[in-house]
């Protein structure tokens, strides 16, 4: 296992990425510039949004890409690139320009995640590591959230690893759940390398090990008094309530919290009402109820409507997995390219017969439009070096009847910000919990209809109307050389 990780991981890649490299190489386009743009399609948990996550993985990623003499012996195993192209890569210095969306911030179908400008082969090079850096830390985020959102000001604790796909799915997930609105993490390597707080007790196995739940509790006490989350439910929930209760008159008399029990199975709404009832007549009003097993956000806003006493909430399985949702749809797409040395960029886009699957052409960029009273109301997609000094038209490009002005009037941002310029990092990284507190209050600033689980509220993305009218000369022209072609066959 840790000789995966102690070397160089630019092989990190699908074959077809290199086998293209090799082709631009070979047909001395390796320096023709070219822009892709990594976006998703369809918003994960058939909600209304999604929030983005990867950033801080990417970029240090990209600072260490490079193929090492171990890399290079491998390739030429494959019998597949010439002496000559090895020694390119070996030589290659990054010299790409990377913007992207910061961490935290609240995303949607077709607006860019992240924009890649520059050598046609790094850029190509780069697709399949952004998109396992982005697609899978975005999903657990926007899941994070949505159970967040369902908690309230409960707090949510993250407890998946033993659940998660790997070691790598389970530090990403911490650190993504994290960014979501998660409070703590059970995953103590998490904690030491991202600084996450972790919380944990004991588990049944450390009731099952003694003659009675009573006398297991009372020897977790004396061994930890000052960490007591009583798990009450191996035997008989009411009785395993009325033994936490018991040692927790013992710890009080020790001048030790009693921090509260956990709840792992049965009716939670039930038993968390006559476990209130039971901590609340023995004086412990403050002992909080945890409550935990194969919980979503779906189950947690039902419990919460029935009046449940939970007052923190630990999620598992189908926080680090996205359960109910494999992945997030990334996709990286090429919609631009110039030779080198040229000036004009030449647009490009892949058609498809649905219209949702046509990519967008330009060097593109995202302005989100604000007002004060409503918080965010509109983003546009346009081209950069469009005017939008004085607002612009969007429209829907699935939909080109729906049409919205958003005037000069408006506050508004671009979404997209320099990370990487020619090669070197020019991005000032927040920490952690500063992300934490950004999404936060970026999701806070959007409409709550968004943020529904059942039939959410549709958020305004639009095309600016200059950007949509080239979309579709673009598929004009190559539907009429298809067209050309096709009679002359």
């Amino acid at each position: 296992m840790f000789s995966l990780y102690n070397q160089s991981l630019s092989l990190l890649t699908d074959l077809y990425e290199l086998t293209m490299a090799y082709g631009y190489w070979k047909r001395q386009m390796a320096e023709d510039e070219a822009v892709f743009h990594l976006i998703y399609r369809k918003k994960p948990f058939e909600g209304g949004y999604a929030l983005a996550a990867g950033l801080e993985s990417v970029i240090e990623y990209v600072e260490n890409w490079h193929f090492e003499t171990s890399d290079l012996d491998y390739l030429a195993t494959l019998g597949l690139f010439e002496e000559g192209f090895l020694r390119y890569l070996s030589e290659m210095s990054f010299a790409c320009d990377i913007d992207a969306v910061c961490e935290g911030d609240v995303v949607f179908p077709y607006e860019p995640l992240i924009r890649v400008k520059g050598p046609i082969l790094q850029a190509q090079l780069l697709e399949s590591p952004l998109l396992t850096l982005i697609n899978f830390p975005t999903l657990i985020a926007t899941k994070a959230a949505r159970i967040c959102s369902a908690a309230g000001d409960d707090p949510v604790l993250e407890f998946g690893l033993r659940r998660a796909q790997g070691i790598d799915g389970a530090m990403t997930a911490s650190r993504a759940a994290y960014i979501g609105g998660g409070d703590s993490t059970s995953n103590t390597l998490a904690g030491k390398v991202f600084g996450i707080p972790v919380k944990g007790t004991h588990a049944h196995s450390w009731i099952m090990a003694f003659e009675t739940e009573l006398e297991s509790f009372q020897a977790y006490a004396e061994a930890l008094p000052g960490n007591c989350v009583f798990l009450v439910d191996t035997y008989d929930t009411i009785q395993g309530v009325k033994n936490a209760i018991e040692v927790g008159l013992w710890l009080k008399k020790q001048g030790h919290p009693f921090l509260g029990i956990r709840l792992d199975s049965g009716d939670i709404n039930y038993l968390s009402q006559e476990a209130r009832k039971l901590l609340d007549g023995s004086g412990f009003q403050e002992a909080k109820i945890y409550a935990s097993n194969e919980l979503n956000e779906t189950l947690i806003a039902d419990l919460k409507r029935q009046g449940a006493k939970v007052a923190v909430w630990g999620v598992g399985t189908h926080l680090v997995t996205g359960q109910s949702q494999a992945a997030l749809d990334g996709v990286y797409k090429l919609s631009a390219i110039r030779k080198k040395g040229a000036k004009e960029w030449d647009y490009r886009l892949k058609i498809s017969e649905r219209m949702s699957k046509i990519s967008d052409p330009g060097i593109l960029q995202v302005r989100r439009y604000s007002q004060p009273d409503l918080g965010y109301i509109a983003d546009a997609l346009y081209n950069e070096g469009t005017d939008m000094t004085k607002g612009c038209e969007i429209i829907d490009p699935f939909d080109p009847i729906r049409k919205r002005p958003l005037d000069s009037s408006c506050t508004s941002r671009d979404l997209l910000v320099p990370i990487f310029r020619k090669g070197k990092c020019v991005y000032q990284r927040p920490s952690l919990h500063e992300i934490r507190a950004y999404a936060r209050r970026e999701l806070a600033q959007f409409d709550g209809g968004i943020k529904r689980f059942h039939n959410p509220h549709s958020y305004p993305v639009g095309m600016e109307k200059s950007l949509y009218a080239l979309k579709l000369e673009l598929i004009e022209k190559i539907r009429n050389q298809l067209d050309e072609s096709a009679s002359h066959s």
